[in-house]
C-alpha cells in the first residue's frame, strides 16, 4: 500500500544508545500475532500486590493459570488494568517474564512498552527477551506530540524489536489515518491499532485506509459498552476488564458481539454492563480499582491498587459483589 512520505529521518532504537539483547524466538510471527488475536477476547490481567503494595509473584501466577483456563485469545500483561503506570521498567520485566513462563505455552502474553521512547524501548526489549509474543505502545509520557513526532517515537519502538506492535491511540497519541499508513508501510511488525478515544469518524477513516493490514480493538474503559457498534467499524475485538473476576460472562458477551444478537447484547448491558458502569463511576480511578474489587468479591483477591489509585469503598464493594452474585 502506498503511503505519504513525510520526507523526515527514520529514527532507529541506535539513535537513543539502545542495544537488544539476544532474543527470545517467539513462536507466532507478526502475521500470525494479528490472526490469531482478531477474531477472540482479549484481557489485561490485573497485577498482584501484597499487603506493602510489592509484586507479588506467587498469586500473581495463579490469577493468569485460571484465566488461561478459559478459551481467551491473549493476555496483556503490565498492562493499564495492570496498573502498568505504576510499576518500575524492572518490576514490569518480571511481571512480564512470570506470565510468559506461567501462561505463555497456553495463550499468546503482550507486554506494554511507554514511558520515554527510550524506556519504550527497555520496555519492549525486556518483554522480547522474556518471551513474549507481542508489545502495546502506550502514549509517550505527557508531553504532547505532534505527527512527525509520534511517526518517530513508534518508528524507534517497531525497529527495536521483531515483536508485533500495536499501537495505542489514546491521550497525547492520535495517529493520523494517514500517519498510521506511513507507519504501516514503514514497519513489517506494527500489527494492530487500539483506540481508547471513541472519536467513529477518525476510527473510520483509519479502518477506510487500512483495511486488513492492521487488526483493530477496542480500548476503551468497560469495552463491552461501545463493542457491538465498533464491530461495524472494524474492530473486532476489544480487551475486557471485568474477564478478570467473570471470565465466562466475558466470553458470553463477546459472542453474542460477534453473532451481532443486539437482543441478548442489550440483555447483559442491562442485567449486568450498565450497572456496573453506575459503581465504576463513582470515583476517578475506579475504572481499574473495580476490577480488583471483582476478585476481593468472588474470593481470589490480587491485593490493593497503588497510589493514586484507591481501593473501593466498602459500600460500593458490597454493591459490585451484590451485582456479581446476579450473573454468576
Amino acid at each position: 500500500m502506498a503511503a505519504p512520505s513525510l520526507g523526515r529521518k527514520h529514527t532507529t532504537y541506535a539513535d537513543f544508545g539502545a542495544h537488544p539483547e539476544e532474543p527470545t524466538v517467539a513462536k507466532y510471527t507478526p502475521q500470525e500475532l494479528a490472526d490469531t488475536l482478531k477474531d477472540g477476547l482479549l484481557s489485561f490481567p490485573v497485577t498482584s500486590f501484597d499487603a506493602d503494595l510489592q509484586f507479588d509473584e506467587e498469586n500473581y501466577r495463579k490469577h493468569l493459570a485460571w484465566q488461561a483456563s478459559f478459551p481467551v485469545a491473549g493476555l496483556f500483561a503490565a498492562g493499564g488494568t495492570g496498573e502498568g503506570f505504576s510499576l518500575t521498567p524492572s518490576e514490569s520485566a518480571r511481571v512480564v517474564l512470570a506470565a510468559v513462563e506461567e501462561v505463555g505455552t497456553t495463550v499468546p502474553v503482550l507486554a506494554s512498552a511507554g514511558g520515554s521512547t527510550a524506556q519504550a524501548i527497555e520496555n519492549a526489549q525486556a518483554a522480547e527477551a522474556a518471551g513474549a509474543e507481542g508489545i502495546l505502545l502506550l502514549p509517550p509520557y505527557l508531553t504532547e506530540a505532534d505527527q512527525g513526532g509520534l511517526i518517530d517515537h513508534v518508528s524507534a519502538v517497531c525497529s527495536a524489536t521483531s515483536l508485533g506492535v500495536i499501537i495505542y491511540n489514546r491521550a497525547n497519541a492520535i495517529y493520523k489515518d494517514t500517519t498510521v499508513a506511513t507507519l504501516a508501510e514503514r514497519h513489517e511488525n506494527l500489527i494492530g491499532f487500539k483506540d481508547g478515544v471513541g472519536d467513529l469518524e477518525h476510527d473510520a477513516r483509519v479502518y477506510a485506509k487500512l483495511g486488513d493490514r492492521l487488526f483493530y480493538l477496542g480500548g476503551l474503559p468497560t469495552a463491552e459498552t461501545f463493542a457491538l457498534p465498533l464491530l461495524q467499524l472494524g474492530m473486532s475485538t476489544y480487551s475486557s476488564a471485568m474477564y478478570n473476576f467473570v471470565p465466562q460472562f466475558a466470553l458470553d458477551f463477546y459472542q453474542d458481539v460477534r453473532n451481532n444478537d443486539r437482543v441478548a447484547v442489550n440483555k447483559k448491558l442491562n442485567e449486568f454492563v450498565i450497572p456496573y458502569l453506575d459503581i465504576r463511576d463513582r470515583v476517578k480511578g475506579y475504572a481499574v480499582s473495580i476490577v480488583k474489587g471483582g476478585l476481593d468479591a468472588i474470593g481470589r483477591s490480587a491485593g490493593g491498587v497503588r497510589p493514586p489509585l484507591q481501593n473501593m469503598a466498602e459500600k460500593d464493594l458490597a454493591d459490585l459483589k451484590a451485582l456479581i452474585a446476579k450473573v454468576s
